[in-house]
């Protein structure tokens, strides 16, 4: 026991009744037994245990603790505490804005179905479009934790709109895609067939054929259609999947560009295309339809006497393909949409050509499994140039097979 730890207030008590008996009795044995049970009792005295510390009051939070835990989250989340934002970790702060710390929370978060929402006593949960954005969709859920601090949770739903979105804009542009041959081969067929049951009036046979010919042309199109569509859905399934085979992208484009010469003549396209090895992760099939694809559109749109060039070279990090054309160009307010799924500037002219709207839909997937870039670049009266970017592979140097010297 230290010295601090004595009890001497007890200490002078004792002393000053031993000193009185002493006085008036002169027992020196007495004094002597009083002063010995008083210092063993001092010895063999038992503490008392430390009071355990109280249990935080139920429903009161820390807000420094509150803070800390909130703040990592990718979640926006926000405390409120007397109508006003007291925390709001970092993605609420990337949400809202860093200035709402300390507004009042109608100012903050300023929507009236929010606000009303906030005002209720039992909180609860609602869908909001407009929050963050003129097309954003956000689930708001608020919780009250005590008569004084309410929790505000925001979870971003919008990414999840727009993919149904997507999907029911596909499905109807699809169908619309696909009832306009399928309604001209029906039309041609039902009147040939109505022609041959009515004897008085038989088709003759001049029309027959050019009927024929529009039937056959009708359903090469659904073919095409039906294709890309299949093509897209397999480019979609596998974007994840960087290609395993290593190819030249040099000697690809050599055989497609010869392959395209033999059917449409040499001065129809110019190959520009540099000697050296090309070795890029690909597929072959995808980067044979994407170089076909391109160059395709490049001779349906562009000019008809002037060629289509192709031109194949070493970029810094990648290799670069690019495919001009000398037609009409594109409007710059189109650029952007281009490569959305059946998405026409002209959809006349495309039907006319033979085109299903999918072709730059399929480039645009086949070059993000490949982890290239897409780039467009058009000018009216002067023609349109589509560069592909496809990375370098480059080999590992630790899986080379080490040269041994004799």
């Amino acid at each position: 026991m230290s010295m601090a730890g004595l009890p001497w207030g007890g200490i002078l008590l004792a002393l000053m009744g031993a000193i009185g008996i002493w006085v008036t009795t002169y027992d020196g044995a007495l004094v002597g037994a009083i002063l010995l049970v008083w210092v063993c009792s001092l010895f063999l005295r038992r503490r008392d245990p430390p009071p355990a510390p109280e249990p935080p009051a139920r429903g009161t939070l820390d807000p420094e603790q509150t803070r800390e835990l909130i703040e990592p989250l990718s979640q926006p989340y926000l405390m409120m505490e007397k109508g006003r934002i007291s925390i709001a970790n970092r993605a609420a702060r990337e949400v809202l804005g860093p200035h709402i710390l300390g507004q009042d929370s109608r100012v903050a978060i300023r929507h009236p179905e929010a606000i009303r929402l906030i005002d209720s006593a039992e909180g609860g949960s609602a869908t909001i479009k407009g929050l963050s954005g003129p097309r954003s969709i956000w689930n708001v859920s608020v919780r009250p934790v005590d008569n004084a601090r309410t929790t505000i949770e925001l979870v971003n739903r919008t990414a999840e709109a727009d993919i149904s979105r997507a999907h029911t804009d596909f499905v109807a542009n699809a169908s619309h895609e696909l009832r306009t041959p399928l309604s001209s081969i029906i039309g041609y067929v039902e009147t040939m067939l109505e022609a041959d049951a009515d004897d008085g009036h038989a088709m003759k046979p001049a029309t027959r054929h050019r009927f024929l010919e529009i039937v056959a042309k009708e359903a090469k199109r659904l073919q095409a259609l039906v294709e890309d569509l299949m093509s897209l859905s397999r480019v979609e399934a596998g974007k994840h999947d960087l290609p395993p085979t290593v190819l030249d992208l040099r000697e690809l484009t050599e055989h497609v560009v010869s392959t395209v010469t033999s059917l449409h003549g040499k001065d129809r396209v110019i190959l520009d295309v540099d000697p050296r090895p090309m070795p890029v992760r690909g597929d072959t099939q995808q980067l044979d339809q994407l170089t076909r694809n391109l160059i395709d559109n490049a001779m349906k749109y562009g000019s008809k006497t002037e060629p289509v060039r192709v031109t194949v070279k070493p970029g810094d990090a990648s290799f670069e393909m690019k495919v001009a054309d000398r037609g009409e160009g594109i409007a710059p307010e189109h650029l952007p949409h281009l490569t959305r799924r059946f998405y026409r500037t002209d959809p006349g002219r495309s039907r006319a050509a033979g085109g299903t709207g999918l072709g730059l839909a399929i480039v645009k997937h086949i070059v993000e499994r490949h982890r290239g870039r897409l780039d467009i670049a058009s000018e009216l009266g002067v023609g349109t140039t589509i560069t592909v970017r496809l990375p370098r592979h480059v080999e590992d140097e630790s899986k080379r097979p080490k040269k041994t010297v004799a």
